[in-house]
């Protein structure tokens, strides 16, 4: 039998923006700094006695967190330092952090909630950022046999009845957002005993037959080697798991507009194949379908937001094994489309499985847009550390919408060349292309991923650092970081108009 892993989605707390307060909910009070003297508080700080606020040294700095004076209605005082957007994001975070390590078992049911009554001047981009600190913040994934700890269950946002209508769409919007980051942190953390492909496929699928109008289809390695998707097929054969073609939809009725493909690395493990890794960092490699994980968060998020926009996820799912049928170094690989591969390195199999997804879509789709995400080299996490995507494009105004959507969705990605001088690089002596050509790690990988795009706007988002986390930063658990995901809905989204 299979080991379990939690309840998939990961629960979050439900988010309510409402006009009235509620006795018996615990109160939050909002402080920022001040250049002299005592925090300035919000509503409800008027329960706290300036010998309390001496006492326990409140500053206001963003993410400051404080328990309320025992005689008082307020449960808790958090800091938003200056009040800019991004320190709502880490007061949300440090809140929600704080109150579920002081639950217990005993907790009352209401009182496993918060309320927070909004200063007069909080917008719309203040309460996303809260909202998604506070979603987001207290994210854990963990199999275990213990009774799993109490969570905050509810956030409640106290606003003026005139601004209701504008608070509750961004509270909307965010607590979408914060779902798609939280479901693919689920899908990347599941340990890969039970990953595997067609685990990665069927749980993708069960989760967007629940959102109306996305349709999801699996192709299973019968329906691949009928097909010819050699690259899949090769780094699949070493596994006894076989390979699997996962395909999403998204078609609104009435829509005519372009046609967005996205394209996921699925690897449910990588072991790095015969070019095998060290045993030493090999356990991150569960997180190899980061890139699919994404793609399928975001179809989720872009139905249930009704984005008018005609999308399609793939995601290609292998495992790379070791085994007797494992593909080789000198292979030559013959993709989707009759494009081959002479195999240089085991180990460089996202590019492998991703050039095949990319031939399908070119030939079958009829696309305007391609992206691809995956976690494809470590030469990008050296070029670019931990927190920062890569972004390759042939097109600059595709590059741009890219950068700029992931900014509005606290993502950051930095443009790299695609290098010209290298392009030639690409070719084989012995097969049409060669899988890693000599240069740049993640530049050539970029190179060899053109290949197969038809010269079609293309986008290539390496993801490889941002997408796992040693240690805790703004909303950011470690393990899995569910990194992407919020870019490629925010993408999807400017093609709305």
């Amino acid at each position: 039998m299979s080991t379990p892993v939690p309840t998939l989605p990961t629960p979050m707390p439900d988010v309510e923006v409402t006009a009235s307060r509620r006795k018996d909910v615990p109160l939050v009070v909002l402080s920022r700094g001040a250049a002299e003297g005592p925090p300035v508080f919000g509503p409800g700080g008027d329960g706290l006695t300036e010998a309390w606020i001496d006492s326990v040294r409140l500053t206001g700095s963003a993410g400051e967190t404080q328990p309320g004076p025992v005689d008082s209605g307020v449960r808790w005082v958090v800091g938003l330092g200056d009040g800019e957007s991004a320190q709502w994001r880490s007061a949300g975070t440090a809140l929600v952090k704080a109150a579920e390590n002081a639950l217990d078992a005993d907790t009352p049911a209401a009182q496993r909630g918060l309320q927070v009554e909004l200063p007069a001047d909080a917008g719309g981009d203040e309460v996303a950022e809260f909202v998604r600190g506070a979603l987001l913040g207290g994210y854990r994934f963990k199999v275990t046999a213990d009774e799993p700890k109490p969570r905050v269950r509810e956030i409640r946002l106290i606003v003026p009845k005139d601004r209701k209508a504008e608070f509750d769409a961004a509270a909307d919007r965010a607590t979408v957002l914060a779902a798609a980051t939280s479901f693919a942190r689920d899908l990347a953390n599941s340990p890969s005993n039970v990953k595997d492909p067609a685990w990665l496929a069927r749980t993708a699928a069960k989760a967007a037959g629940k959102v109306s109008g996305l349709k999801a289809e699996i192709r299973d390695e019968k329906w691949l080697a009928k097909h010819g998707f050699g690259g899949v097929l090769a780094v699949g054969g070493g596994s006894d798991r076989p390979p699997r073609l996962l395909e999403l939809s998204w078609a609104p009725d009435g829509v005519d507009g372009p046609h967005v493909v996205l394209v996921g690395k699925g690897i449910t493990f990588d072991t790095g194949g015969i070019s095998i890794k060290p045993a030493e960092g090999m356990h991150l490699m569960r997180t190899d379908m980061a890139g699919g994980g994404a793609v399928i968060a975001a179809m989720i998020a872009i139905g249930k937001l009704g984005l008018p926009v005609r999308v399609t996820g793939l995601v290609p799912c292998a495992e790379n094994h070791v085994s007797g049928s494992a593909y080789r170094p000198a292979d030559i690989v013959r993709h989707y489309g009759g494009k081959t591969t002479e195999v240089t390195n085991t180990d460089a199999e996202g590019r492998m499985v991703l050039a095949d997804a990319l031939a399908y879509a070119v030939d079958t789709l009829a696309p305007d847009v391609l992206v691809d995400v995956a976690t494809l080299t470590g030469a990008m996490k050296v070029s670019l550390g931990t927190r920062i995507g890569g972004l390759f494009a042939d097109d600059d105004a595709l590059a741009e919408r890219v950068v700029a959507a992931g900014a509005r969705v606290g993502e950051a990605f930095w443009r790299m060349p695609l290098l010209e001088e290298y392009a030639d690089k690409v070719s084989s002596d012995v097969a049409d292309v060669r899988q890693c050509p000599p240069g740049p790690g993640g530049v050539t990988a970029a190179l060899f991923l053109r290949e197969f795009t038809a010269e079609i706007p293309w986008a290539h988002l390496d993801i490889a650092g941002p997408a796992r986390a040693d240690k805790p930063y703004d909303d950011v658990v470690p393990g899995a970081t569910g990194f992407a995901a919020r870019t490629l809905v925010e993408f999807v989204a400017t093609y709305s108009s």
